[in-house]
């Protein structure tokens, strides 16, 4: 059996085998979550779930990322992809550096369906731009089904594009961009350096993918073992899958930017970072991505968090096992730009 497969008769799954068992300091936030909230997303049910995301992360205002003066931010209107809208890109950095500063260019999570580019920000101001000295872009991409790949990525590939071309204006070091994202947003992230490499745009310091939503097929191992545990089913990632590619769903020569998992290709990449949770479906395709780019000659970290589930750091923040998880992922933004030549700069 290969590693990832699962055991089966020809054209036949069988039944998922036991699930690996869930940290027990993340067990009680993940039993409060809402019935509601835990249920399989579905095309009937997305507007009322998106009127829940919505409510449970309303979006701060520039005013509120500012933190009484300790962050300066700009929302930003820039050219988008050719025959697309203009992309917003919210601007953000620890006030009182001088620059060039390091970028972390992000995409958020929600699945290519929800979520937006202000509500990720407060904590990544705090974990890592104020003590890191980055400045941050986050991405305001079009969601689906009401646009279908290649939509998002091109848009999250135009602004990367227009923050390289106009560097001495935003202050930033154009040779020192990290494109990042989570969950969905990491997906975004692994297309969005996958489609620069090969249009031969920016090129990145490295990137961080935060168990990055990967492959469209639902074939792994751990897509069948963890469905319906945790957060996250087969339903839902179907759903939006479909959401996304519209009637190029399960196209055997779908493209590598539209699912990175897809790719065959995953050399000249720059250094990566991959963490997701032991006990989540995106388990199998990550740490599979994570094998390709070192068959590729290339150097990714890997971490697999014992008992995590999807988005775990996120429902329980306190839990130790959180804890870990965004000190490693800081550890290797900082050894990264260490290794780029001129370490950190810190508020005067």
């Amino acid at each position: 059996m290969s590693v990832g497969s699962v055991p089966s008769e020809p054209g036949r799954v069988q039944a998922p085998y036991p699930a690996p068992p869930f940290d027990p300091e993340l067990e009680p936030a993940l039993a409060a979550i809402s019935r509601e909230s835990r249920e399989s997303l579905t095309p009937d049910n997305l507007e009322a779930r998106r009127e829940r995301d919505a409510a449970s992360r309303p979006r701060p205002t520039a005013e509120e990322l500012r933190a009484d003066g300790r962050f300066e931010v700009t929302e930003l209107r820039v050219p988008g992809p050719p025959d697309g809208p203009d992309v917003t890109l919210v601007s953000a950095r620890p006030a009182g550096l001088t620059g060039p500063l390091p970028l972390l260019y992000y995409m958020h999570g929600g699945a290519m369906v929800m979520g937006n580019a202000w509500s990720v920000l407060p904590r990544i101001l705090r974990e890592w731009a104020l003590p890191l000295g980055l400045a941050v872009l986050s991405v305001e991409y079009r969601l689906a089904p009401e646009t279908r790949y290649p939509g998002p990525l091109e848009d999250c590939y135009a602004g990367l594009v227009w923050a390289a071309g106009h560097a001495a204006e935003l202050d930033i070091d154009a040779d020192r961009v990290i494109i990042g994202g989570k969950s969905a947003g990491g997906g975004l992230a692994a297309a969005l350096t996958l489609l620069n490499r090969d249009r031969g745009g920016p090129r990145p310091l490295g990137q961080l993918l935060l168990c990055p939503m990967l492959d469209d097929r639902g074939g792994t191992f751990s897509s069948h073992q963890m469905s319906g545990h945790g957060i996250w089913d087969r339903t839902s990632d179907v759903t939006v899958w479909k959401a996304l590619l519209g009637e190029r769903y399960g196209a055997a020569d779908l493209p590598p930017y539209a699912a990175p998992a897809r790719a065959t290709d995953l050399s000249g990449l720059p250094p990566t970072f991959i963490d997701v949770g032991s006990a989540e479906m995106f388990r199998d395709e990550d740490v599979a991505y994570a094998n390709a780019i070192w068959q590729a000659g290339g150097q990714a970290e890997l971490h697999v968090w014992p008992g995590g589930y999807h988005g775990f750091d996120g429902l329980a923040p306190k839990a130790a096992l959180s804890q870990d998880a965004r000190e490693a992922r800081t550890r290797w933004l900082r050894r990264l730009l260490a290794q780029s030549g001129e370490g950190n700069r810190h508020v005067r």
